[in-house]
C-alpha cells in the first residue's frame, strides 16, 4: 500500500453514498432560491381571477425571486429547506452515491460500461431514490409553493415540516406522501439518466482525449454540460410533477390528466414554463454537487491512505 497513490484507489460504495449526500445537500443550501422560484412559475397558470383570467405574478427567473422577497420576505426563498436537505441526503444518497455500484452489477462486475449499462444504473438509482424519498419531495413542493405573508393569511398550509408530514398523513392519506410518485420516477428515471450518464460520458472523454486532466475544470465542463442536456429533456415531466404533487385531493385524477388539463387550458409551452430557472439551477446545482463529491471522495480517499500507510 506505500507505493500506491491515493488517486489509485478506487472510494468505497460507503465513501460514494455519504459524500453524495453531503454534497447534495450543499449544493440544495445554495441553489435553492432557484429551485423554488422555478416551483413558484412552474404552478403559474392554475389559478383564475374571477373573470376567468389567468393570474400571472411571477415574470422570469429574477423577476419571481425579486417579487418574492418584496412580497413575502427574504426567508421565502428558502420555504421547504428542511425537506428538502431530508430530501437531498436520502435522495441522492441512492441515486448518484450508488450509481457507480449498480452500474458494476449491470456489467457483471468488468469495468466496460456502454451506454446501455449506464442508462439501466440510472433508471434503477433513480427509481429506488423516489420510492424511499418521495415523502421528503412531496413537502418541500408544498411548502415552495406556500405564500407567505399577509397576502396568504387564512389559507397557510403547514406550519413547520413535521406537521406537513403528519397533515397529509392526516388528511390525505399515507398515500398522500406518495403523491406524485409515478410522474416522479419517470422525471428522476429520465433526470438520472441525463444527468449522470451525460456527465459520465463527457467526463471520460475528456480523459480519454487528454483535453484535461481529473480536476475541477474538467468536472465543471462535464457539470455544466450534463445540466444544459438534463433540463432540456426533463422539464415537461417535471413541471407535471410539480403541479400534481401540489394539487388539492381530487383536482387531477393522475400525472396524465394533469398533463391533459395543461395542454388544454394553456397549451404546450406550459411544459417549459419555469425552464430559465430549472437550467439555472439544475446547471449551477450539477457544477457545485459533482465539484464537491469529487472533491469528497479525493480527500477522503487521501485520509484513508495515510492511516494505512506506514509511518
Amino acid at each position: 500500500m506505500a507505493g500506491v497513490k491515493p488517486t489509485d484507489l478506487a472510494p468505497t460504495a460507503a465513501v460514494k453514498f455519504f459524500g453524495a449526500g453531503t454534497a447534495a445537500c450543499f449544493a440544495d443550501l445554495i441553489t435553492f432560491p432557484l429551485d423554488t422560484a422555478k416551483v413558484r412559475l412552474q404552478i403559474q397558470g392554475e389559478s383564475k381571477s374571477s373573470e376567468g383570467k389567468m393570474v400571472v405574478k411571477y415574470r422570469g427567473v429574477f423577476g419571481t425571486i425579486n417579487t418574492m422577497v418584496k412580497t413575502e420576505g427574504p426567508r421565502s426563498l428558502y420555504n421547504g429547506l428542511v425537506a428538502g436537505l431530508q430530501r437531498q441526503m436520502s435522495f441522492a444518497s441512492v441515486r448518484i452515491g450508488l450509481y457507480d455500484s449498480m452500474k458494476q452489477f449491470y456489467t457483471r462486475g468488468t469495468d466496460n460500461a456502454g451506454i446501455g449499462s449506464r442508462l439501466m444504473a440510472g433508471c434503477t438509482t433513480g427509481a429506488l431514490a423516489v420510492a424511499f424519498a418521495q415523502p421528503t419531495d412531496v413537502v418541500k413542493v408544498r411548502f415552495q409553493a406556500q405564500v407567505r405573508g399577509a397576502e396568504a393569511e387564512g389559507v397557510k398550509r403547514y406550519s413547520g415540516t413535521m406537521d406537513a408530514y403528519r397533515t397529509i398523513a392526516r388528511t390525505e392519506g399515507i398515500r398522500g406522501l406518495w403523491k406524485g410518485c409515478g410522474p416522479n420516477i419517470t422525471r428522476n428515471a429520465i433526470v438520472n439518466c441525463s444527468e449522470l450518464v451525460t456527465y459520465d460520458i463527457i467526463k471520460e472523454l475528456i480523459l480519454q482525449y487528454n483535453i484535461m486532466t481529473d480536476n475541477l475544470p474538467c468536472h465543471f465542463t462535464a457539470a455544466f454540460s450534463a445540466g444544459f442536456i438534463t433540463t432540456i429533456v426533463a422539464s415537461p415531466v417535471d413541471v407535471v410533477k410539480t403541479r400534481f404533487m401540489n394539487s388539492t385531493a381530487g383536482k387531477y385524477n393522475s400525472a396524465i390528466n394533469c398533463a391533459v388539463t395543461m395542454m388544454r387550458n394553456e397549451g404546450p409551452k406550459a411544459f417549459y414554463k419555469g425552464f430559465m430557472p430549472s437550467f439555472l439551477r439544475l446547471a449551477s446545482w450539477n457544477i457545485v454537487m459533482f465539484v464537491t463529491y469529487e472533491q469528497i471522495k479525493k480527500h477522503v480517499m487521501r485520509a484513508q491512505q495515510s492511516w494505512e500507510s506506514p509511518i
